[in-house]
C-alpha cells in the first residue's frame, strides 16, 4: 500500500469510485462525489462510478429511493478490469461496496474508504438494534482499507471511540457559483422565515424544529417518507417538496434562518448552502454543526433549539458568506487525491 505522492497526485489518473448511493437521490453523498468526480475530471483524471445503474436492483427497506444491488460480485469485477483504475475508492458500505471490498482482498489491491453516514444511529431511529453491533460490523468493513476518510474531525474522534482505526479528514465544499448568486425566491409568507432543508426521515429529527414556538413562519424543503405524516400534523409549516439546482438555491436565499435539527449527520452540506446564501445556523451542539458553523458568528448551537434559532436572528448575512467561501469543491478535490492509496502497475 502506497500513498499516492504529491506528484502523482497532479499527474493523469484512473480512479474507480464505488457507491450504492447515486442519481437520482439527493443526498450529501451523492453530491460530494459528483462534485468530486467533476474536478477530477476538469483536472484531467479519468473517473469511473461503479453505481447500481444497470443492474438488477430492489429497494432499501424505509428508503425506496435507494436501489440495492443484487448479487453485484461479477459486474464489479467485469466493470474494474475493463477499467484499470490506477486506485479504487470504496464510497459506501451497501452491496456495491461489499462487492468491491471482497474484490480488492482477493487481489491483495490497496482501496481506501469512506465514512459518509451513521447508518447505526439511523437504524436504531426504526429499531431497537444495538449502537454495538452496528458498528462492530462497520469497523470490519472499513478496517482493511488503508485510510478511511471522514468528513470532519469530529467524526473522526467519535469513530476511533469505536475502535476505528487510520482515520483521515476529508472536508466538503460547497458551490459557490449557485449558491449565493441566485435571486431570492419570495414565499409570499410573514418574516421571519425559519427553513430547514433535507430528507424528510425520521433521522433528521424535523419534529424538534416543527414543534419550536417560533415567529413568523416555518419551511421544510424536501421530500422523504415522512412527509406525508408531517404535512397532515403541521398544517401551518409550508412543505414546497423537493428543490434542485438553482431553484433550491433561490428558496435557500429567500429564508432568514436556516434550522438544522439532527443530531446523526457527518458534515451538512446544506449548513454550508444556507450560510453561502447569507443564512446564519441554529443547530444542537453535535458533530456536523460544530465542525461547519463558526459559533456565534455563523450560527448559535444550543440544546435549546429555539434559543438558537431566535439568536441566529441576530448574526450578520455577511459573516455568513464569508466563512462559506473558505469551503470550495477544488480544496476538497485536492483532499481526496492525496488521501488515495496507489494501486501500483503490477497489481492492475
Amino acid at each position: 500500500m502506497t500513498a499516492i505522492s504529491s506528484a502523482e497526485s497532479t499527474a493523469p489518473r484512473r480512479i474507480a469510485i464505488i457507491t450504492d448511493a447515486w442519481h437520482p437521490q439527493v443526498n450529501g453523498v451523492v453530491n460530494t462525489l459528483t462534485h468530486t468526480g467533476r474536478e477530477l475530471r476538469q483536472r484531467g483524471h479519468e473517473v469511473l462510478y461503479v453505481t447500481p445503474e444497470g443492474l438488477h436492483t430492489l429497494p432499501c427497506p424505509t428508503y425506496p429511493e435507494i436501489r440495492l444491488s443484487l448479487w453485484p460480485g461479477r459486474a464489479i469485477r467485469r466493470r474494474l478490469e475493463d477499467f484499470r483504475p490506477t486506485a479504487i475508492h470504496i464510497a459506501t458500505e451497501g452491496p456495491l461496496g461489499a462487492a468491491a471490498r471482497r474484490y480488492c482482498l482477493r487481489r491483495r489491491y490497496a482501496f481506501t474508504t469512506s465514512f459518509h453516514t451513521q447508518f447505526p444511529e439511523y437504524l436504531r431511529a426504526r429499531a431497537p438494534v444495538p449502537l454495538s453491533w452496528s458498528y462492530a460490523w462497520l469497523r470490519r468493513f472499513h478496517r482493511p482499507a488503508a485510510q478511511t476518510m471522514v468528513p470532519t474531525e469530529s467524526q473522526r474522534e467519535r469513530l476511533r471511540t469505536w475502535g476505528f482505526e487510520r482515520l483521515i479528514v476529508w472536508s466538503r465544499g460547497v458551490d459557490g457559483a449557485l449558491f449565493g448568486r441566485v435571486p431570492a425566491h419570495d414565499y409570499g409568507l410573514p418574516r421571519p422565515i425559519f427553513l430547514n432543508v433535507g430528507r424528510v426521515a425520521v433521522e433528521k429529527n424535523i419534529e424538534a424544529f416543527l414543534d419550536l414556538d417560533l415567529p413568523g413562519s416555518k419551511v421544510v424543503i424536501g421530500d422523504g417518507p415522512d412527509l406525508p405524516r408531517l404535512r397532515s400534523r403541521y398544517p401551518a409549516v409550508h412543505f414546497p417538496g423537493r428543490k434542485l439546482g438553482r431553484d433550491l438555491a433561490a428558496h435557500v436565499a429567500g429564508a432568514d434562518v436556516f434550522v438544522f435539527p439532527s443530531r446523526t449527520d457527518t458534515f451538512g452540506l446544506v449548513l454550508l448552502e444556507a450560510m453561502a446564501c447569507g443564512l446564519p445556523v441554529a443547530a444542537y451542539p453535535v458533530t456536523g454543526p460544530l465542525d461547519v458553523v463558526d459559533r456565534d458568528r455563523t450560527g448559535i448551537l444550543d440544546e435549546d433549539l429555539r434559543a438558537a434559532a431566535v439568536g441566529a436572528m441576530r448574526l450578520r448575512r455577511a459573516d455568513c458568506v464569508a466563512h462559506a467561501a473558505r469551503y470550495s469543491w477544488a480544496s476538497c478535490t485536492d483532499t481526496f487525491l492525496s488521501n488515495l492509496t496507489a494501486m501500483r502497475p503490477q497489481h492492475v
